[in-house]
């Protein structure tokens, strides 16, 4: 972390640096976080530690849209009430929350979990766009197959390199390809977006 711990116990510099490895943690503040946690009652400290320990046991990918759930498939993609016809693709759990908030999209999801990166090594195997193409093939034997798939990669250019790979990918297939609206401004992540703005860019989604 490039910080010297000296005068720390073994445990606490252990721990500063865990917390310091988090994103957007400094090591200022990390230590602050640390100091924090030697201060509270053991029983919070210990729910906290719990709370960290169980999202690796119990949390997993949805088996169909790679959603965070505990169960094999995310309550979203288990509703009867969703539209299975419509299916956004977003790149993190997190930009299909923000879009589900604005409370005017009934279908269904898939997570990418990352966008192309060939400079960081992450191509397309890293991805789940393969699944998505056999989700969408397969659905054309089901009572209500997939008829239109929403790009809804953030407006960056990672996420307009992956959704062009996306389209690529998806020629042929018997589905329409969308993306959202130029409402949201270049460079905007979804997960931080205006919910009416959001709302606006799914309203007004153009074809590919």
């Amino acid at each position: 972390m490039g910080r010297n711990y000296d005068g720390y116990t073994k445990v606490l510099q252990d721990l500063i640096e865990q917390i310091a490895a988090l994103p957007g943690i400094g090591s200022r503040t990390a230590e602050r976080l640390a100091y924090h946690l030697v201060r509270e009652p053991k029983d919070k400290v210990l729910a906290l530690s719990d709370a960290i320990r169980a999202i690796k046991e119990k949390v997993r990918n949805c088996s169909q849209c790679f959603n965070i759930t505990e169960s094999e498939t995310c309550p979203l993609c288990a509703s009867a009430q969703r539209d299975r016809s419509l299916v956004c693709v977003v790149e993190q759990p997190r930009d299909l929350f923000q879009i589900e908030a604005t409370g005017i999209y009934q279908g269904l999801y898939h997570v990418l979990l990352g966008t192309l990166k060939p400079r960081d090594g992450l191509g397309a195997e890293q991805l789940t766009v393969e699944p998505l193409y056999q989700r969408i093939m397969a659905s054309q034997t089901q009572a209500v197959p997939i008829k239109e798939i929403i790009l809804a990669t953030n407006p960056t250019a990672d996420g307009d390199a992956t959704a062009t790979y996306i389209q690529q990918r998806l020629q042929g297939t018997p589905v329409k390809i969308s993306r959202l609206a130029r409402g949201l401004p270049t460079g905007a992540q979804i997960e931080y977006s205006n919910l009416q703005i959001l709302s606006d860019a799914m309203l007004e989604r153009r074809s590919w």
